[in-house]
């Protein structure tokens, strides 16, 4: 997580005047008014500190927050939280070696310590495991449409097997054949898709209302969704729709 000073400068420890200074984001600066920010003196009804620097938004709560009024000051020596950027290279013989520092200064406290990407991932967990969760349910919804398909196709073209039969003997295609069977079918993807598509934007539009921060739902997202939808849908009964096309003529009128 870096921040980048917009107006004048950062913190130091080499200058003694710091402890009284502090840097603050620019939501603070718009929230307080200040379009002049630099020397300007601010309370937190305890002690003042003088503003010597503005960084950049950043946030550090979840998308699901707005980036918040933040106020920086120099940490004191007394912190018993230290942050350590590490080479992760050699990652177990760097926190070996971190372990002994901290137990030179600190013997009688256990060393603790988390990774912060691990800690900001964590934040995600709940939206990660409902992605997953819907996932699951969306592949297990297709492989059930799929076989109700694939069965019903089958079906379809048993019952019009003696019709197949007499177009093919008057020169119909298997092209044209197959077209005839899979019609059907399209139209009813169709026909779902036009009552399932309401249904998904007010869902995502509903769910992405708890982000502070989220995408706007486009057309192509939809029309994506459609598309793939309707060629599962064609992959699904063309098998059954070509089988039928190719069936000799002859052994489906020889029972007539």
């Amino acid at each position: 997580m870096g921040m980048k000073v917009v107006e004048g400068r950062n913190l130091s420890k080499e200058m003694r005047g710091d402890t009284a200074a502090v840097i603050i984001n620019q939501t603070m600066a718009a929230r307080l008014g200040l379009k002049q920010p630099l020397g300007q003196r601010i309370t937190n009804g305890g002690e003042t500190f003088t503003v010597i620097g503005v960084v950049e938004d950043f946030n550090y709560e979840t998308m699901k927050q707005t980036v918040s009024p933040l106020c920086l000051v120099l940490g004191g020596n007394n912190s018993a939280i230290m942050s350590v950027k590490l080479n992760t290279a050699d990652l177990k013989n760097t926190l070996a070696s971190i372990t002994s520092i901290w137990k030179n200064f600190a013997p009688n406290q256990p060393f603790r310590y988390t990774f912060m990407d691990e800690s900001f991932a964590n934040m995600y967990a709940d939206v990660q495991r409902m992605g997953q969760i819907f996932t699951s349910f969306a592949v297990l919804a297709i492989i059930i449409a799929c076989l109700g398909l694939f069965a019903l196709s089958a079906f379809m073209a048993e019952q019009r097997n003696k019709e197949i039969g007499i177009r093919k003997v008057l020169g119909a295609s298997v092209t044209a054949i197959t077209a005839m069977l899979s019609k059907d079918f399209v139209k009813l993807v169709i026909i779902a898709i036009v009552i399932a598509t309401p249904v998904a934007w007010w869902g995502m539009y509903k769910w992405l209302q708890d982000f502070a921060y989220r995408i706007t739902i486009s057309w192509w997202m939809i029309a994506v969704a459609a598309i793939v939808a309707i060629v599962i849908a064609l992959i699904t009964i063309s098998f059954q729709s070509i089988k039928a096309a190719l069936m000799n003529p002859v052994k489906s009128l020889r029972t007539e």
